[in-house]
């Protein structure tokens, strides 16, 4: 080896001691190919078995959609508002799913890869990072269904359903959900690493908190007593202000959202520095 050769001339450099600030983001841009592998292998693996393959992303919504319309609108009776029941709960369900399977699988992230973390190093953020990614791209396709259904509404149904100025925060919602799931599925995975019994907690908890987010009722038809403590789920000012963009059906409630944006950005800058406190030392917990 040359003599001359230096420790700057290495693209890394890993070192025992760290800042539990320095979040290693420029490591992270590094592996990006990483990243694109991993989302590919997430594709591979779930589907490469399953008769029906992708077309799972449809099935999953149009299922899930008819049995709301069935049970909570027909036979409970609960109003849709002026939107057409099928196209509300699909709009709550796509928007829910991104959220909750973010928020599931990456609240396992360190027990699912422990072996892969113990044996070669890569910036671990990259894991989370390709769920989120993954999941986008499922709500991709989802969201063309919903597209669909406006499209069915309008031109068959005669059912103006037009979106209106507010589809431009559009871009900001799917950000802000990804953030949302990806902060707190962080500060999960870090907590499991010592206490496994969480994990069936949060496959419950999720469950509960679709009751207590407006994906099968709208947020003004919930009894006004209520309405603050809904409105205290970051996930309602998303899920209702991402409805009444493209429905122009309902309003936007401006202090929940802006609860959502906050409450977002501070618990994804929260489960960042909790995931890069554990990342060091986890593997002789898990």
């Amino acid at each position: 080896m040359n003599d001359s050769y230096n420790i700057s001339e290495w693209d890394l450099e890993i070192k025992p001691h760290d800042s539990l600030l320095n979040l290693h983001l420029n490591d992270v841009w590094n592996y990006r190919d990483l990243l694109g592998l991993l989302v590919r292998r997430d594709f591979v693996s779930f589907y490469k078995q399953t008769i029906f393959g992708p077309i799972w992303f449809f099935i999953q919504p149009i299922f899930t959609t008819l049995i709301f319309t069935i049970i909570f609108n027909k036979l409970a009776n609960i109003s849709t508002g002026d939107v057409p029941a099928p196209l509300f709960y699909l709009s709550g369900t796509i928007a829910w799913n991104y959220f909750a399977d973010c928020l599931n699988k990456t609240s396992t992230v360190f027990r699912d890869n422990a072996n892969i973390f113990g044996k070669v190093y890569f910036p671990r953020l990259i894991m989370p990072l390709s769920i989120v990614v993954s999941n986008l791209v499922k709500f991709g396709v989802q969201f063309l269904l919903f597209f669909l259904l406006m499209f069915y509404y309008n031109v068959i149904e005669g059912i103006r359903v037009m979106p209106n100025i507010f589809i431009l925060l559009f871009p900001v919602i799917i950000i802000l959900m990804a953030l949302l799931g990806l902060g707190v599925g962080l500060i999960i995975t870090a907590l499991t690493t010592k206490y496994r019994d969480l994990t069936f907690l949060v496959t419950f908890g999720v469950q509960l908190l679709m009751y207590a987010t407006p994906v099968i009722y709208p947020l003004a038809a919930a009894p006004k007593k209520y309405q603050l403590i809904i409105s205290c789920n970051p996930l309602s000012g998303l899920i209702e202000t991402f409805r009444y963009g493209f429905t122009n059906k309902g309003e936007f409630f401006s202090s929940a959202f802006i609860f959502s944006v906050v409450t977002s950005i501070v618990l994804f800058l929260f489960g960042l520095v909790v995931f890069n406190r554990v990342e060091k030392d986890f593997v002789d917990t898990v």
